[in-house]
């Protein structure tokens, strides 16, 4: 039935974390449901307690209408018209009595019955096999534990065969009753729709049955969705059968096609190892030491992701990183008298995980596929194909060296003892650690005369002034910055946040309109760096601010590299590899055919490549702001002083007008005050020197009388 997601009957035997999540959603829904049906399963109890209830007082109306003749009421007299009437009533309210009882017995059949079978047959047969599938896994988990504690010393036959014996009684165990488990609860789904649409189904057509005198306001849209309904639900219960005669199939021809699968050590000869694999997933016990001489061993699923190691407990939502795969050896071993151990050591020999398999053949594809993504082939095109070719000449796949230095002395010897040949100075070039790239040309991988940097030039030593003044003089590089920059930047910037990476190499571009230029470069350093057995990484802290990106040298703290946050291009991540990222930088001098130069910088990062590209997403984003701001607040100052020039201009005009105004008023009083007018009309004029002397005069008697 579309919508209806199934659990896989066909993993029951791996029993992986992601199967008992899934597991885990369909008992969450078993229980939403049982606790849903029984919400439902009393609503309808109600209601069929309800009708008996209509239908008992129905008839006992009718019962006190038929006594209503045989009442003596002391002023109600002989009424038979009365009487006659109550009987009709009586008459038909009985009927409609008997048509209650009907209903009653409808309802008890068509809804009761269906929703009680479901609440107690098929949900407590569901809790029935979760009983017995958590018995029957726990019983599991034990046989296994004590296979794995077996001793390789002491070989007892006897104690060997009941343990093996109890492994494959618990695992078949266990794997029939997950089959069952699942068949109940994948026809659960079916068997929830039958629950809640028979029982509707059953209370419509109940309730049409006891309106059929007025069936003629029923319309035929009403039957006809009601036929439907009927219609759908036959259908999905013959859906479900035909369903679950495919699932009993399927569990048969599981049973027959996994009895090999249930001993825990099967026999090489009748299922083959497989050493071609660049994936693989199932489940290991990992040694965890506790202290110098003691350790503790905890089994875990075990999944390969890219070229990481992952581990799952059960109930975990997702994985967690255990080993960097990359340029690793594995070896096996032998450890604290366990069979089938085998040894994964990191690439700078700082890690090393221990894990144990079930049986020989697990521990030999193990090794084969951490051997074979090491070799990094899964990143070819076609990986099966070159991982098929790599392990024709040798049966285990097995990397000798544990040690970096001990794996660059063998490839040398082993490139010195290959025989001569025609193709003998592309296979030198190639190493006996890339033969995922043997069949490529070196064309196609690397852009002829685009040359690659693989490292980044380190600094150069203090000067002795330095080191003469100590801390007042901070730390030089040959890019001209000083060792305390850092923490300037860091200071003035709202954004600051560190990531540890590794410097896999950088080359000029020429495009830089979309990230397919960065998912290019990434693909031909890489090549680059398997054709010439380039496995050395330098490791930077890189601190993104919103003025700059830099590299820092975590030992000395030194500026390695800085690249001004504007001339940022592009950045983008692997879309398969997350932990690669790179970057697309225009230099600020220097153009080669009219266009600036842009060179691109590959990294490989412990954590996201997505939260690295955020990160200066988000620097570029606040500079953006930053300066949009700061531009703001420019023109707004340059608005505000020319404000301010024009109010002092209007003040400085003000105070010139009010000066001639004051002239003015004390001219015109001068003048009145020196020319009175004659007895006949006629003014008198006086000499310059009169009319200084009385302003004089006047400025006198007003200085008197201010200082008095």
């Amino acid at each position: 039935m579309p919508g209806i997601e199934k659990l896989p009957i066909e993993e029951t035997l791996e029993d992986s974390p992601q199967t008992r999540s899934l597991l885990g959603v369909f008992e969450e829904d078993a229980t939403a449901i049982s606790s849903y049906s029984h919400q439902l399963f009393q609503a309808m109890q109600r209601i069929y307690d309800a009708e008996n209830e209509l239908s008992a007082a129905t008839h006992l109306t009718s019962k006190l209408l038929k006594d209503y003749e045989k009442q003596r009421f002391p002023l109600g007299g002989d009424d038979e018209v009365m009487n006659s009437t109550l009987q009709q009533f009586a008459k038909v309210i009985d009927e409609l009595s008997s048509w209650h009882a009907v209903l009653s017995t409808q309802l008890a059949d068509a809804m009761m019955f269906p929703i009680t079978q479901f609440k107690e047959r098929d949900l407590k047969e569901i809790l029935t096999l979760k009983e017995v599938f958590q018995i029957a896994s726990s019983d599991h988990d034990m046989a296994i534990n004590r296979y794995s504690r077996l001793s390789k010393k002491r070989d007892n036959e006897k104690v060997k065969s009941e343990v093996m014996e109890d492994v494959y009684t618990s695992r078949k165990k266990q794997h029939q009753t997950m089959m069952h488990y699942f068949t109940a609860l994948n026809t659960l789904q079916y068997k929830k729709k039958v629950a809640l649409l028979e029982p509707l189904l059953g209370y419509m057509q109940a309730q049409i049955s006891f309106f059929k005198l007025g069936s003629e306001n029923l319309t035929q849209q009403w039957e006809d969705f009601l036929n439907n309904i009927g219609t759908s639900v036959q259908n999905v219960r013959r859906e479900m059968e035909g369903e679950v005669d495919i699932m009993q199939q399927t569990i048969q021809d599981l049973e027959q096609a996994s009895d090999l699968l249930y001993m825990p050590d099967p026999d090489p000869n009748k299922i083959p190892i497989d050493r071609t694999l660049t994936r693989k997933a199932g489940y290991l016990n990992m040694r965890n030491k506790t202290s110098l001489v003691t350790s503790t061993w905890d089994r875990q699923y075990f999944f390969t992701q890219g070229g990481n190691l992952m581990s799952q407990c059960r109930g975990d939502v997702a994985g967690g990183l255990v080993l960097d795969l990359d340029n690793c050896s594995v070896m096996a071993v032998d450890c604290e008298d366990r069979r089938f151990c085998f040894q994964i050591t990191s690439f700078d020999g700082k890690k090393v995980a221990v894990l144990q398999a079930e049986s020989r053949k697990d521990c030999e594809e193990w090794i084969a596929t951490i051997n074979n993504i090491s070799k990094r082939i899964y990143l070819s095109e076609n990986p099966e194909e070159i991982a098929a070719r790599v392990n024709q000449s040798a049966l285990e796949a097995v990397t000798p060296s544990p040690s970096f230095q001990q794996r660059q002395e063998s490839l040398r010897s082993s490139t010195q003892n290959r025989p001569k040949s025609s193709r003998a100075s592309s296979q030198s070039s190639l190493g006996s650690e890339s033969p995922a790239l043997s069949s490529l040309s070196l064309d196609s991988l690397v852009a002829p005369e685009t040359p690659i940097q693989f490292d980044i030039i380190s600094p150069v030593s203090e000067e002795h002034s330095g080191q003469a003044k100590g801390a007042t003089q901070g730390r030089t590089n040959p890019f001209g910055e000083s060792g305390n920059s850092q923490s300037q930047d860091g200071e003035d910037s709202i954004l600051h946040q560190l990531f540890i990476v590794r410097f896999l190499g950088s080359m000029e571009v020429k495009a830089t309109e979309n990230t397919d230029v960065i998912y290019d470069t990434m693909r031909q350093i890489l090549a680059a760096r398997a054709i010439h057995n380039i496995f050395r990484m330098t490791e930077s802290h890189l601190l993104v601010t919103c003025e700059c990106l830099k590299l820092i040298d975590p030992q000395t703290q030194v500026t390695r590299l800085r690249f001004p946050l504007s001339s940022v291009v592009l950045c983008a991540s692997h879309q398969e590899n997350k932990r690669l990222f790179g970057f697309v930088l225009q230099t600020a001098g220097g153009k080669v055919d009219g266009r600036p130069i842009t060179v691109c910088y590959i990294f490989e990062s412990n954590n996201d490549g997505e939260k690295i590209c955020d990160s200066v997403g988000l620097a570029k984003q606040i500079a953006f702001h930053s300066e949009m701001d700061r531009r703001a607040t420019e023109k707004q100052k340059e608005l505000d002083k020319a404000k301010e020039k024009q109010q002092e201009e209007l003040t400085k005009q003000k105070q010139i007008e009010k000066q001639d105004l004051e002239e003015q008023s004390r001219l015109i009083a001068a003048s009145s005050w020196a020319n009175p007018t004659a007895a006949d009309g006629q003014f008198l004029v006086l000499s310059n020197s009169q009319s200084e002397d009385s302003d004089a005069g006047e400025e006198g008697r007003k200085k008197g009388e201010s200082e008095a």
